[in-house]
């Protein structure tokens, strides 16, 4: 019984802890002014009939704050990833020089960083809402436990620990959520 009360409280750790990878994932994809690599990850081509990320058919680096060069191992692939970086809806207009593409970050209009930072609330939420779904899950393993004989105490103590592991990973949320509207307002 213990050990199936310890593998639920480490399975509640570690499912909430891939929420917070999700959650920090998805802030790499909203750009705060500087170039990023990780703006164009959500990005795929077809490469010879598979969806391919860039950074798979490609060299993408930032030679500055405010470029991104990307680099294909096929010049061919040239114009099928400039027209994917088009029609991502990114607000990106790729240079072609025949070579490589190049990408020149825009600057952030107060606007568009209003915008960026209700993006970064809305995955906030998503994430304090799988983390609280995770913690319902836990708890339910709990109940079913509870049924199977766990005495009552243990089972008060292990459902407050969960409410802990649950409380300090809404925390991470918060804390992560700030940097990133800190790091969005900065201009």
């Amino acid at each position: 019984m213990n050990l199936e009360l310890n593998s639920c409280i480490e399975n509640t750790r570690n499912t909430m802890s891939k929420s917070i990878s999700h959650f920090e994932s998805e802030l790499l994809k909203i750009r705060a002014g500087r170039a990023n690599p990780g703006m164009l990850s959500s990005i795929s081509i077809d490469y010879y009939g598979t969806n391919t990320p860039i950074s798979q058919i490609a060299n993408v680096t930032t030679p500055d704050s405010r470029t991104i060069s990307i680099q294909p191992w096929e010049k061919s692939m040239l114009s099928q990833i400039s027209s994917a970086i088009i029609n991502s809806n990114l607000g990106f207009s790729p240079i072609d020089n025949g070579d490589i593409l190049i990408i020149n970050v825009p600057t952030l209009t107060e606007e568009r960083r209003i915008e960026l930072v209700k993006k970064s609330k809305f995955e906030a939420e998503n994430c304090k809402i799988s983390i609280r779904s995770v913690r319902k899950d836990s708890n339910d393993q709990l109940k079913k436990l509870k049924k199977e004989g766990l005495p009552d105490d243990i089972f008060n103590d292990s459902q407050n620990e969960i409410q802990k592991i649950t409380d300090s990973f809404i925390k991470k949320v918060e804390e992560i959520l700030h940097l990133k509207e800190d790091e969005i307002m900065t201009i």
